[in-house]
This record gives C-alpha cells, structure tokens and sequence, in this order.
C-alpha cells in the first residue's frame, strides 16, 4: 500500500494519472482467494467463517478500511517529517459499515510527540486529504469486462 500511496500523491500533486494493477485468483476453497501486485508482493482475502470462508486473511471489506487507514497515516507522516514535527507515532483506527446505499468510514486518530492542538488538527486534515480518502469520497466508475 505504501508505494501505492506515494503514487497516489505523486498523482495528485502533479497531475500525473494512476494505474493500479491487482490480479486476484480463487480456486475451490471457499472463499480463499489469492492476491497479487505485479510487483512481487502477494497477500491473501477470505471471508470470516459464519459468512462461509475460512477465515485465513482479512475480508474483502477489511482490505478497503486498510486502505483508507493505511493512506491516511501514511499521507500524515509524509506531512510531519517534511514540517520535521516532533511526531514519535500515528495510531488510526477505522470502522467501516454498510447500511443499505450508505457506506459510512469512521476514523479514530491518535498521535504520540510533543505536538500542539493546531498541529494535531492540520494533521488530522491532511489525513483526510489522501488520495483513497478523496476516492471514496468521490464518484467511482466501475466497469467489468470478459476475458
């Protein structure tokens, strides 16, 4: 995710367009499925075991809230390090519910350095000017294709 995210900020900053490539592949275990970057890094989906998986890695709906979370902090301790902040940690929690067309993210953030409330919260709203952050937040085009 973390070069993703730089990507992703290259992107906004410069106008440069994204490319994302994830290949993912099941067989019959249900509902283990295998995922791959391209670039070496491989990782595992499943379902928990009341909705039939076998609960073996994070559910597809956990991957999303990582990658809100996994952004955001990122994004935030960029911005730190480049204002050479006093800022030791960056702990984010996120939930994530469905309620019928309502898809709701909720973000908890803590940070551990000797940082002022003015610091903390320009912090907190560069967090929420990630770029999976302005992707959810925005229309999302959605196309599937045959092969």
């Amino acid at each position: 995710m973390r070069q993703a995210c730089a990507c992703m900020l290259q992107e906004a900053a410069h106008n440069f367009p994204l490319m994302v490539h994830i290949s993912a592949s099941i067989g019959k275990d249900h509902y283990k499925t295998t995922l791959s970057n391209g670039r070496g890094h491989a990782n595992l989906a499943d379902e928990p075991q009341d909705l039939g998986g076998s609960d073996q890695a994070f559910a597809p709906d956990e991957f999303l809230a990582s990658a809100l979370a996994a952004c955001g902090i990122i994004t935030m301790r960029m911005y730190a390090d480049r204002k050479e902040w006093p800022l030791e940690k960056i702990e984010v929690d996120v939930e994530f519910e469905r309620e019928g067309a309502v898809s709701k993210f909720t973000k908890r953030v803590r940070f551990t350095g000797n940082l002022d409330e003015e610091q903390q919260q320009r912090l907190l709203s560069v967090g929420d000017k990630c770029p999976v952050h302005k992707t959810l937040s925005n229309p999302i085009e959605i196309s599937s294709v045959l092969i």
